[in-house]
């Protein structure tokens, strides 16, 4: 009995010892290391934003590589003695076993910084860039709140796209406008293109011909202060032509334009308030501005004094945590749109839409 309980050990300890464990390690380290590093980009986005808004200077740390190896080793060792005697105590047998498992990441970090990237970040965004991001599902409302300075001349809180302004900006009829562009855009009425004739690969607003003498259309171009009945319409970045009437006129933002608007979205501690740590915008009357009916529907950083409940994002900075509600969708789509808009100033932007020819009167 004895025989075939050692031979079932040792058979038990050979199987066990020629088991492939590489799969199961690689199974669960890669999707961690995905998630970590998902995590820590959004987070060092929103301890950026959370230093501007104090006035601090942001960081940022690009992860360049990371790998590891992993090591498992196992021993086992049996001993023992086995008699055919009716003797107590003369029969034994022990085993040994050992096993190590190691494992050694390298990760690679370099600070992004020089005349490069301060060039790219300062860079206003391309109006290519909005015709990708456009065709790419994202909502035109969107897209404009966050790029965009002005729209022939109409005011989205460019103040905002620097260091905290001390008078409340105008952005009430600019965000009517976006509202109204994405509107147009779920009804097919409307669409982004490039020019052909004029200033070849520069944008254009392709209004369909069966919807030229729609009253929505009239009441859109009309606040834009559009009068003529072309159905292609030039974008232009020439913003500083305030006589113009027969274009679309876009100054998009920077990427640290972006970065600072978005910053006013920090909900701020009532005693850095207090104690003057922040710039406090006022309005008209001299009261408070709530950086909320700028901000609304787009992007929102709570704040508690201990770690919070249900958030997706969440850093510690200044003796607070600052935080993104899990539920929060409008504000986790920003973000995520803001991180693609980063990725895209680091490159070229292929051409994406269609080719509008110019000009086409309607009749």
């Amino acid at each position: 009995m004895l025989q075939k309980i050692f031979f079932f050990l040792i058979t038990s300890l050979l199987l066990s010892s020629c088991s492939q464990f590489g799969p199961d390690f690689m199974k669960a380290g890669r999707n961690e290391y995905n998630k970590v590093l998902a995590q820590t980009d959004d987070e060092e986005i929103l301890l950026n934003l959370v230093r501007l808004r104090y006035a601090d200077n942001p960081a940022f740390l690009k992860v360049n590589s990371v790998s590891t190896s992993f090591n498992w080793k196992e021993g086992f060792g049996l001993d023992g003695s086995i008699f055919e005697s009716d003797a107590v105590g003369k029969n034994n047998i022990g085993i040994r076993g050992n096993t190590e498992y190691i494992e050694k990441p390298t990760i690679s970090y370099s600070p992004l910084s020089g005349a490069d990237f301060v060039k790219n970040v300062l860079t206003p965004i391309d109006h290519q860039v909005i015709l990708l991001l456009a065709r790419s599902g994202w909502s035109l409302e969107r897209i404009l709140r966050l790029t965009v300075n002005k729209i022939n001349h109409i005011n989205n809180a460019s103040e905002a796209s620097g260091p905290t302004p001390t008078n409340s900006p105008d952005y009430i009829t600019f965000n009517k406008i976006a509202k109204n562009f994405r509107q147009l855009q779920k009804t097919s009425k409307i669409t982004l293109g490039y020019q052909l004739d004029g200033n070849p690969g520069d944008l254009a607003l392709l209004i369909k011909k069966d919807h030229i003498n729609d009253t929505e259309v009239e009441m859109f171009l009309s606040e834009l202060n559009i009068n003529v009945k072309n159905n292609i319409i030039p974008i232009t970045p020439n913003y500083f032509d305030a006589s113009s009437n027969d274009n679309i006129q876009i100054e998009s933002r920077s990427l640290a334009g972006i970065l600072f608007f978005l910053s006013h979205g920090v909900t701020i501690p009532a005693d850095d308030i207090k104690e003057g740590r922040v710039t406090v915008t006022k309005n008209q009357n001299g009261e408070d501005f709530d950086w909320q009916d700028v901000l609304n529907d787009l992007f929102t950083v709570h704040t508690s004094k201990k770690p919070p409940e249900q958030a997706t994002i969440a850093v510690e900075y200044r003796g607070n945590w600052f935080y993104i509600k899990d539920n929060d969708m409008q504000s986790k789509y920003t973000l995520m749109l803001l991180n693609q808009i980063a990725a895209l100033q680091s490159g070229q932007i292929e051409k994406s839409g269609p080719i509008l020819t110019l000009p086409v009167s309607s009749n």
